[in-house]
């Protein structure tokens, strides 16, 4: 860059140096100010991990770093049962850890890559914003905060739960109204402990929260009787009510009152679009098996149907090509998700019914039969 400069009569040669200083760091600032704006249009053309939804997280794992990776890691538990349990040999077994491994089966065509890693309840959203996990599947409540704030993207609702509260049978509590100054273990930093504090207090029913980080702590004070009442979601108190009954514990009852809606699903980190979109339409392949009546055992069959619906859904068109909507996904993915794991149906059948808590009617049956589960057109 040439500067032109008009020499000025009579000047004195200390000025003549300021006045040169001057230009040349105005120039410099001009190269500078040029450079940059030549890397960002670099950065913005960029068809690289990036986003343009404004989430600057470098650590974010994209699908296609997983994809290279070879395998997903996939937040969790491993002491909840019939969700997220280990089991005598360590591997953890449930529903939220068979929708971690339909994950799996749908981008890998391999349910067992997955890495199912055990999460801390404070730590879970630390964990996807770090990168650290890739997906957050841990009976996780969506809302408004967490889906801004902790900049995670919810997906579709797995489970549609809610908050109850469970006392030993021998308690005189029979309604929440009887909990009046009770000692009530929760844990903290989650949506259960926010709505305990709500609703006895738009009650006005005083009580003293004993609130835990863990669950295993959580559970060891409420049967040393260190608390009068656990709070927690409704499912989550069906599995460890059976849990200590079956481990000779004395009989528990969970109130017939529900505080709250939680609905409980799978999260990626926001701006994560491609991710967001492979593992929304994972976990809804279950539903949408379902639906079609299509399971692990007569896929083969249903693999020859004639209606072009189920054969776009299981990966061809009607003239027999691959069906590729463009999702992220393989076209048989669909596929892979039921040999592998199940349909909806089988994987709650597998872990929630043995609970106690029955699908058929509930809220999370299909909506053709008055639940609310509902998936788009696969077309």
């Amino acid at each position: 860059m040439k500067l032109k400069t008009r020499k000025l009569k009579n000047e004195k040669p200390k000025t003549k140096k300021l006045r040169t200083k001057i230009l040349f760091s105005a120039a410099l600032l001009a190269i500078v100010a040029l450079f940059a704006a030549a890397c960002n249009h670099s950065s913005d053309s960029s068809s690289g991990d990036g986003d343009n939804s404004g989430n600057t997280n470098s650590t974010s794992n994209s699908l296609q770093k997983i994809k290279d990776r070879g395998q997903i890691v996939c937040g969790s538990r491993d002491a909840l049962p019939g969700f997220a349990n280990a089991d005598s040999n360590g591997v953890i077994q449930g529903f939220d850890a068979d929708f971690c491994r339909v994950i799996a089966a749908a981008i890998f065509g391999d349910s067992s890559k997955v890495e199912i890693k055990p999460i801390a309840t404070a730590d879970r959203f630390t964990a996807l914003q770090s990168g650290e996990i890739d997906v957050l599947v841990r009976n996780t409540t969506w809302t408004a905060t967490r889906d801004g704030k902790e900049s995670a993207d919810f997906l579709f609702t797995t489970f549609y739960d809610g908050q109850g509260i469970m006392v030993p049978d021998s308690s005189s509590v029979r309604e929440i109204a009887d909990l009046r100054n009770a000692d009530i273990c929760v844990a903290s930093g989650t949506t259960t402990q926010l709505n305990l504090e709500s609703v006895f207090s738009q009650r006005n029913i005083p009580y003293n929260p004993q609130s835990f980080a863990d669950t295993t702590q959580l559970r060891a004070a409420y049967e040393a009787g260190q608390c009068e009442a656990w709070t927690s979601d409704v499912s989550q108190l069906t599995g460890f009510k059976n849990d200590i009954e079956n481990n000779n514990g004395a009989t528990q009852r969970i109130l017939g009152e529900v505080i709250s809606k939680e609905p409980l699903g799978p999260a990626v980190l926001d701006g994560n679009d491609e991710l967001a979109q492979a593992v929304r339409w994972a976990v809804m392949s279950t539903v949408a098996a379902w639906e079609f009546g299509i399971t692990s055992s007569n896929l083969s069959s249903m693999q020859n149907s004639d209606d072009p619906s189920i054969q776009r859904f299981l990966g061809k068109d009607s003239d027999g090509n691959d069906f590729n909507p463009s999702i992220g996904l393989p076209s048989d993915f669909a596929v892979q998700v039921i040999r592998q794991v199940g349909n909806y149906e089988e994987i709650y059948n597998r872990h929630i019914t043995p609970l106690g808590i029955p699908l058929q009617g509930s809220n999370n049956d299909l909506w053709t039969n008055g639940g609310l589960l509902y998936t788009p057109p696969y077309r």
